[in-house]
């Protein structure tokens, strides 16, 4: 089957999978309530398609890793493979912090962190899902994309995903270019968790939005300002 079919169809189901499990940790794990993870309103997060589509290319290169016994080969697959995506980590954190005054994730908190961008915390579970993904999806991937490519529902689908997904970065850039202006003016860079949590429980007297966890009832603009207000109050209180 064609690669790039291949790749496009991962990429999708890496966005929305990995947007499920963010969503979940965020909602027993770390936040304790459900939150929309990411810029985009819809289910999908980028860096996971991505990430998925790494996996792929790298589980069909197993063969040219050397190693005495099975089980170290596949040790080393997973770590490279988690080396990998934590490269691809570290790529986006720090373009969006450096252009886009962005801070999309923040593990200044985690041991051994670097720029609050990658952590050997996460680098381990990344290894931990290539171990998952080269067990229990790789071994299907080719059977399930032939029978899926056999299927006018499935491109149908995959159109109809990416239409979306077009229409949802448009309203993103939107977004992230407000928020880029806003923080180059003010010399601050955005927490986009943060800035998230302030217009849901802090801005605004309202019921907490999921999908549309970024849209206010004021303009957008004066949300900007408050939550730069919030910031400076609670370095002055520090």
């Amino acid at each position: 089957m064609n690669r790039f079919i291949i790749l496009t169809f991962l990429f999708a189901v890496g966005g929305t999978v990995g947007w499920g499990i963010e969503v979940i940790y965020r909602r027993f794990v770390s936040q304790k309530h459900w939150v929309n993870p990411g810029f985009l309103t819809g289910p999908c997060l980028p860096l996971y398609g991505f990430s998925l589509c790494i996996l792929y290319s790298m589980a069909r290169m197993e063969s040219y890793l050397s190693a005495n016994e099975v089980w170290k080969q596949k040790l080393l697959l997973f770590i490279l493979m988690a080396v990998a995506i934590t490269a691809l980590e570290y790529v986006v954190g720090r373009v969006m912090i450096s252009v886009e005054h962005i801070r999309l994730w923040d593990y200044t908190k985690c041991w051994g962190n670097i720029q609050g961008i990658i952590c050997p915390q996460y680098s381990f579970y990344w290894m931990i899902l290539s171990a998952l993904y080269y067990f229990l999806v790789h071994p299907h991937i080719l059977d399930a994309l032939e029978w899926l490519s056999q299927n006018l529902a499935f491109s149908f689908g995959i159109g109809f995903y990416y239409g979306i997904l077009v229409l949802d970065l448009v309203n993103a850039a939107q977004m992230i270019s407000r928020i880029r202006k806003f923080a180059a003016d003010n010399e601050i860079i955005i927490r986009l968790e943060h800035l998230r949590e302030e217009i849901n429980y802090n801005l605004q007297q309202r019921k907490p939005r999921f999908l549309f966890s970024m849209k206010t009832e004021m303009p957008f603009t004066e949300a900007l300002k408050k939550y730069g207000e919030s910031i400076r109050e609670k370095i002055h209180r520090e």
